[in-house]
């Protein structure tokens, strides 16, 4: 037992500027300080946006255990679009985000990742070099639903950090054998919830899986 303290940092929106400097938007963010060393940004996916309730459920669990969890919406999302953007703008906005974490968590350890296409975005970053400590990958979206011949793999190879990967086994954006071999070699620790689609909700055993994984690096 005893009191958790849980601090809900009051970073509500914070500017998305581009590699040339220019300024392009604000984006909410929601941080909750779990008092540890680490902090994880989780990124949402596609159709969704940060209240989307598995983020949501994650980053209590994970504030929970002590660990910094941040969830924020990608800028198509905060003007109230639907169709993402581009590749290199979402990693835009994702960059801004951690810079400021970085700046005003100051943790020791920080964790990028997120559900499907967030989760994609953040694996682009570290396939390039983003001065990170894990990944961290929810539903990740191999393929386009339907098409398994359209791999999105070609970057995995270059993610040199720790890896956890979460993804069911009936998903319609993964299937489990062209996976298996997409990661081949490349030491992730990959976890298939059984009979789970590409929406599966954060359970505890979702949960634990993460907090264990963060324990250790």
């Amino acid at each position: 037992g005893g009191l958790r303290l849980r601090q809900e940092n009051p970073l509500k929106k914070i500017p998305v500027t581009a590699e040339d400097g220019k300024d392009l938007g604000a984006v909410s963010v929601s941080v909750v300080t779990g008092g540890g060393p680490a902090a994880v940004v989780i990124a949402h996916g596609a159709g969704g946006n940060m209240d989307t309730p598995s983020l949501k459920g994650l980053q209590d669990r994970l504030a929970s255990s002590g660990v910094s969890a941040v969830r924020f919406n990608f800028l198509y999302r905060e003007k109230g679009g639907r169709a993402p953007d581009r590749m290199p703008r979402l990693q835009q906005c994702f960059t801004s985000v951690v810079r400021k974490v970085r700046g005003e968590v100051e943790p020791k350890k920080i964790v990028i990742g997120g559900r499907s296409m967030g989760g994609r975005v953040a694996s682009m970053l570290a396939a390039e070099g983003f001065a990170c400590d894990g990944l961290f990958l929810l539903a990740y979206p191999l393929h386009p639903a339907g098409r398994p011949e359209r791999l999105r793999d070609s970057h995995l190879p270059q993610i040199k950090l720790p890896v956890l990967c979460i993804n069911g086994t009936r998903d319609a954006l993964c299937q489990k054998d062209l996976m298996t071999r997409a990661i081949d070699g490349l030491g992730w620790q990959m976890q298939w919830l059984e009979g789970k689609d590409h929406s599966f909700p954060v359970t505890a055993e979702v949960g634990n899986l993460a907090e264990r994984w963060l324990a250790g690096l």
